[in-house]
Formats: C-alpha cells, structure tokens, sequence
C-alpha cells in the first residue's frame, strides 16, 4: 500500500473543501483533496445548490412565457415536463464540474477519488477501488464532507414515488399531484419549482409559520404568494406514517388527516456525512445529526483536524461554506482572512426569491432597539413594471437617532443580487453606516437598486 505525504489532506470538494484547499496551496503548501464520488463539486454541485437553482431558472422562464400576454400571440401557454426541464439543470453541472476541476489542476492539487477514512490524526487511508487503497499521510487535515438529507427509518426511500432532496432530481416523470414534508428552505423552494410547474402542492410544515428566521413580514408574503400559486400550506402536523400504494403515496397525520398524492418529498433536516470517517480513531465525536464541533479557528478537539461547511451546521449555505474553507487554511498558516464565519446573508431561491442580512423587526424589537422602517415596494419601481417582476419588496431597518443600518430583508426579483448593496453600506465602520448614504447617492434608473433610494427615503420620512 503506497503512503504518500501532504502539508495538508482535505476530505471534500465542495465549496468549503474546494476553498481550504485552493488556499492552502495558494500559500505554497501541498496539498491533496480526497472525493466519495465520480466527480469534484460535491452536493453542492450535483446534488443541491447548482441544479435546484438551475431548475428554478428554467421554471421562472416557463412561469413568465405561460403567463406573460405578449408570447399568447404565439401560442398557448405550454406544458414542460420535469425531466426536460432538469436536462438543462444537468447541463450546468457538467460547466461547474469541467470548471472546478481545472482548479485543482491549475493549482497542483492531488485528488484522490474514493471514500476517505482516519487511520489516525494524521494518516487517511482512501478506498480507490480497483487502484487499491492509497495512504495519505499530512500535518493538516479538512473534514468537509458535507450533508445529506435527513431520512427517517420509518420511510421506504426505496419506494418509486418516495424521494428526499437528492433522488428527487432522478424524476423520471411529472407527477399531477405531491406532497412535501418540511417547510424550511429545501422545502420551500421545491414547493415553488413544482407549483411552477403546475403540480398540484400540498406543503406540511411541522412549524408554526414558515422560515421562522425570517422577518415575520417577509414570511407573510412568501405564505401569500405560494398560497396564491396554489401551494396548500399546513402548518403544525407531523406525520403518523407513509402509506405507499402502486399509484402514489398517502400521508397519515397524527392529527388524524389523511391525504393522497402522485410523488412524496420528504425535506425535513439534513445530517452531517461523518458516519463512515473513522472519527471514533481519532476520538472526535459527532452530535445526533452527525456534525461536528469546531472552535473559533474551525479546530475540533483534535488541534491538527478542523472542519468546515455544512458538517458543523449552521448556517449550512454554500456561501458561508466557502468562506469557512477559506478561514480554515488561513487560520492553519495564519494567512490573511483568518476569522470566524458569522455574519452571511441568507439567500432562498423560492419564487419569488428571499435574501437578508441583519437584525429583523422582531429581534429590534425584544432588545428594545429604537429602529425604524424603510419600504419600498417593487410594483411602484419603472424597472419591476418594465420586466414584469412587479412582485416583492425592499425593506430597511434603522436606527431612529443614528440612521444606523440594522437589517435589510428583500422579497422579490432579484433578492439576491440586491441584499449586497445593503450588506456593503452595512459594513462600514461609524457614520458611514448609514441611511443617508442611499438619500446622498445616485442609482441608475430605472434599476431593481433604486429601491435602495426609495425605501430610504420612506423610512428619512417617518423620522424626520
């Protein structure tokens, strides 16, 4: 069995995984990367963030062409089946993983493609398959290796109408009717992707509203749009068990409720992947969903071990991923960077999509901060009426006395894209932190960021 020797050994490739090792090797370091699949990019890239948001672009544009007045002079609104819309999903999987992989090429990265296992604190033995198994020996070693959908004992994955966020995008057909237990992000979106595909949705949240994170304001108007779009939202059941037939499924609601569907999505929590790493020879223990522990510097109990991405939990977004990976590496070689991940802006690509930064009302409020409210409703913005996104809202949060930046939460078009602007004036240091900043500044018009200006305004109106 061939041992070979690295500065550092990461266990992973998506954003956090990719990201620790690109900097590591960055600062002169050797560095080997060891994957359990085919291909590099993790769930990140073939399982999660990169197809589900693929898949929600092409059903927006479905959305839009079936509904806009100005494509009926060319037909009908049209029908597109689930398997032609994830064929251009699959599509950009191929450009990430073509892309990312020259990454570690360029870098002179190793990657070893098998399941990695601690033998001890410094040695992995990977499982190569035909190659036979390879030992790695390294001063550092990563553990980014992700999560996977939490799958209760009690439900046959196996079943064909049974799926959970993964298998879900192996659909093979379009199901008339579904049911998706667990109403957080994953569920939400895919409640919006399969409503906009015209599946008839019924959304069981074991919660008592939806995406409880959120500013209550901007739940409410998530809850109305997918209502709106025919999503039956339950709040408060949990399920007794699942029945699955040869036509589909039925739901058993411990309060009683029964209901029938073509296809069940069960999207209700996910688990770190730390279950065959060999930790329990090393002696890092893992908490009830398989995560790990880390300290400020994403060191567990083992000094030379760190982790990053969704293995430790929170926030678990491909985003702050990344940057954790990064921080990792910095903090191993005390590179520039090395600090603890802790203020990311959330972004839900539902339809329309969510992204916020900061404080929300609710928070201000029971810490009895003196804030003050900024709206700016996109139906009024010339850029949302001339594209059509006239759906969603800009909202500021301030401080009544300093005009300090103390939350920014979007709903609408292009959420995403608009937070940094607010994420950016937010992160400056004194009076530059300021509201007057979008009342002092000239925005491009017509733009989705004139909103900015607008809500500024509204919230200077209210104060002064």
């Amino acid at each position: 069995m061939p041992t070979r020797n690295y500065d550092v050994v990461v266990l992973g490739t998506g954003p956090a995984g990719e990201s620790a090792a690109m900097n590591a090797a960055k600062s002169g370091k050797r560095v080997a990367v060891v994957e359990a699949s085919e291909q590099v990019g993790g769930s990140c890239t073939h399982l999660g963030t990169i197809p589900s948001k693929a898949l929600r672009h092409a059903v927006k544009e479905i959305i839009v062409f079936n509904t806009n007045p100005m494509f009926r002079d060319i037909g009908e609104p049209r029908w597109f089946s689930f398997p032609k819309v994830l064929n251009r999903a699959n599509k950009v999987i191929s450009k990430q993983v073509k892309g990312r992989t020259e990454f570690y090429a360029r870098n002179r990265i190793d990657i070893y493609f098998g399941r990695g296992r601690f033998k001890d604190a410094n040695t992995i033995e990977v499982g190569t398959g035909e190659q036979g198994p390879e030992t790695l020996v390294a001063d550092k070693i990563v553990i980014a290796t992700g999560s996977s959908p939490y799958r209760p004992a009690d439900i046959d994955f196996n079943h064909p109408r049974i799926y959970c966020s993964d298998t879900i995008l192996s659909l093979n057909h379009t199901p008339r009717t579904m049911i998706i237990y667990g109403a957080g992000v994953i569920g939400c979106e895919y409640a919006s992707i399969f409503c906009g595909l015209g599946v008839r949705v019924e959304l069981i949240n074991p919660g008592k509203k939806l995406l409880s994170f959120l500013d209550d304001e901007i739940t409410d108007a998530l809850s109305y749009h997918l209502r709106d779009n025919g999503v039956l939202i339950r709040h408060g059941e949990t399920y007794d068990k699942i029945e699955s037939t040869d036509r589909g499924v039925v739901m058993h609601l411990k309060s009683g409720k029964k209901m029938r569907a073509d296809a069940f999505l069960f999207c209700n929590g996910r688990s770190g992947n730390t279950a065959e790493l060999g930790l329990e020879n090393v002696g890092i223990e893992v908490n009830s969903r398989g995560q790990l522990a880390v300290s400020d510097t994403y060191q567990t109990n083992v000094e030379n071990i760190y982790a990053a991405g969704d293995v430790i939990g929170w926030p678990s977004l491909a985003s702050a991923a990344y940057d954790q990976g990064r921080a990792v590496a910095a903090h191993m070689y005390n590179l520039e960077g090395a600090h603890f991940i802790s203020e990311v802006p959330t972004g839900i690509y539902t339809i329309p999509e969510i992204s916020s930064i900061g404080k929300t009302e609710a928070e201000l409020t029971a810490e009895k901060v003196p804030y003050e409210v900024g709206r700016a409703f996109f139906k009024h913005t010339a850029r949302a009426q001339i594209t059509g996104e006239a759906v969603g809202m800009l909202k500021i949060l301030f401080h009544r006395e300093t005009l300090e930046l103390l939350g920014i939460h979007c709903f609408g078009d292009q959420a995403s894209e608009i937070v940094h602007i607010g994420q950016a004036i937010m992160k400056q240091n004194g009076e530059a932190n300021s509201l007057k900043y979008f009342l002092n500044t000239t925005f491009n018009y017509p733009t989705m960021a004139e909103a900015y200006r607008v809500a500024a305004l509204n919230g200077f109106n209210r104060v002064f």
